[in-house]
């Protein structure tokens, strides 16, 4: 299997290393589009890309896909609404897999915050915190408005991004966002009851735990049918 990895910072890297000491898999390339590098610029076969770069990157890597139809693994954040439809319109071509976070741990907490809502929603406030480093650009994460998308499926709360001034908690579910240091990446959901307090938390302590759930779900796509999928279909 040939992975072509767009982005060359440290998620690219990691992401290379992983793949190359994989069985049955290798990186034929990896490039940096914001220093002129182009997929088309590798000379193999490539069966997946996967993006670990910026948004800017999107039209390249579509242009590409609808070509080759090779599968697209998406780890970039941040897109516009126009070019979330970019994405699905792209999966009607070829498999896509995208979400906001690749990690196996997160995708299996987004199903349990399924799971538990329902049951503890009546007797319980929902709050979510999440911290992450301080050159994060995007706040809240992608990841949290995720965990919101499992807490929230029907939006019957009102989603409350921060808080100041004076007012009476209504029927919201709070999302804050912490930025500092060099925190990977931490998630929370709270569930605040009379007498009891329930908190799901996943921490990430290094980029790797994305490039393996990245790389999963590239096997995923290759040989899969158009689509747009996520990682709780890859792994469940």
């Amino acid at each position: 299997m040939n992975i072509a990895i767009v982005g060359t910072g440290a998620m690219g890297k990691v992401l290379e290393s992983l793949i190359n000491d994989k069985a049955g898999m290798q990186c034929v390339g990896t490039i940096e589009p914001m220093q002129g590098g182009r997929l088309t610029d590798i000379r193999e076969k490539i069966d997946a890309v996967i993006d670990f770069s910026n948004p800017v990157n999107l039209d390249m890597i579509d242009a590409y896909a609808r070509e080759s139809g090779c599968g697209v693994v998406i780890a970039t954040t941040g897109f516009t609404p126009e070019q979330i439809e970019q994405i699905q319109s792209l999966s009607t071509i070829v498999p896509v897999v995208y979400t906001a976070n690749f990690s196996l741990g997160i995708t299996v907490m987004r199903r349990v915050l399924a799971e538990i809502t329902p049951i503890l929603k009546d007797n319980f406030d929902m709050e979510i915190i999440e911290k992450h480093h301080n050159k994060k650009l995007d706040a809240p994460s992608g990841t949290a408005i995720a965990l919101l998308a499992a807490m929230n499926p029907e939006h019957e709360y009102d989603e409350v991004f921060g808080r100041e001034g004076n007012r009476k908690r209504g029927k919201e579910i709070g999302i804050h966002a912490i930025r500092g240091g060099t925190i990977v990446g931490e998630h929370t959901a709270i569930y605040a009851g009379e007498d009891e307090i329930i908190e799901i938390t996943h921490i990430a302590n290094s980029k790797k735990i994305f490039a393996v759930g990245a790389i999963r779900a590239a096997e995923f796509v290759v040989g899969n049918k158009a689509g747009l999928y996520d990682m709780e279909q890859v792994l469940f």
